[in-house]
């Protein structure tokens, strides 16, 4: 289970924050998708859940770990546990297939095992069995520059799956593919959170999407959460409420400039 309770993110000492007083709870295996205009605060919120940003302030807990409290070898090994699915791929892309999808296992194995490229067997079983689930198998020698998109999109989820993670977080994934293959994409994240029993938070721009694809819509402005409901719940009004008007309609708040 993922439980954020009251985090704060600002930049500098003097601005508005990005999100403020944020609670929200993720359990079982979910697909919960995150909406809302840009500078709402989406990649942020993914962000501080990784420490690729570090909340201000706030209580980030993952299955009783409290993550805004680790340092060191303590953060690696936690960050292990959070797999991060990325709208530009992230892909090293002279390597192989192969070789990019172990890079999810750097956090498990020697620096001497990783430089030489000697990965356990096991690992390399693994990572088949994910690859021919996500239908990339065949290409597993194939340089990752040679890839279509979605293509390359099915190797960063199965880079995130070899960490073994117990939460999956997912930062526009399909924002850089065509229709067809972002529908692809997201039926994938949902069928793979129910097969492997995984919470998965999408942020995502595509709103048909998420209504379609995830179980559970949690709907940001100006840094706060203000929908967080059923799909089925996301009415007009509530989608107004969401993208449209000042933000002095909202909570008395300024809107802010970062995402």
């Amino acid at each position: 289970m993922l439980k954020i309770t009251d985090l704060v993110k600002r930049y500098g000492s003097g601005g508005d924050p990005v999100l403020k007083n944020l609670d929200l709870t993720i359990e079982g295996e979910s697909v919960v998708s995150i909406i809302g205009s840009s500078g709402a605060g989406k990649s942020t919120l993914l962000r501080c859940i990784n420490r690729l940003v570090e909340p201000t302030s706030g209580s980030i807990v993952l299955n009783g770990t409290e993550l805004t409290k680790l340092s060191g070898s303590n953060l690696r090994a936690a960050r292990r546990k959070i797999g991060m699915v990325f709208q530009g791929f992230n892909l090293v892309e002279r390597l192989t297939v192969m070789e990019n999808v172990q890079s999810g296992r750097l956090g498990y194995i020697s620096t001497w095992a990783a430089i030489t490229r000697r990965y356990p067997k096991q690992d390399i079983r693994r990572a088949y069995e994910l690859m021919e689930r996500v239908g990339i198998a065949h290409y597993a020698n194939t340089r990752a520059d040679q890839l279509s998109g979605g293509e390359r999109q099915r190797v960063g989820v199965v880079r995130a799956l070899m960490q073994d993670p117990d939460i999956l977080l997912a930062d526009e994934p399909t924002a850089s593919l065509d229709p067809k293959t972002s529908e692809q994409i997201m039926g994938l994240l949902r069928d793979l959170a129910g097969e492997l029993k995984l919470p998965v938070l999408i942020n995502i721009h595509n709103v048909t999407e998420a209504k379609e694809y995830t179980d559970r819509i949690v709907g940001m402005r100006y840094g706060r959460i203000i929908f967080d409901d059923l799909p089925e719940k996301l009415d007009q009004d509530a989608m107004d409420r969401i993208y449209s008007g000042s933000p002095h309609a909202d909570r008395g708040e300024d809107p802010v400039a970062a995402q």
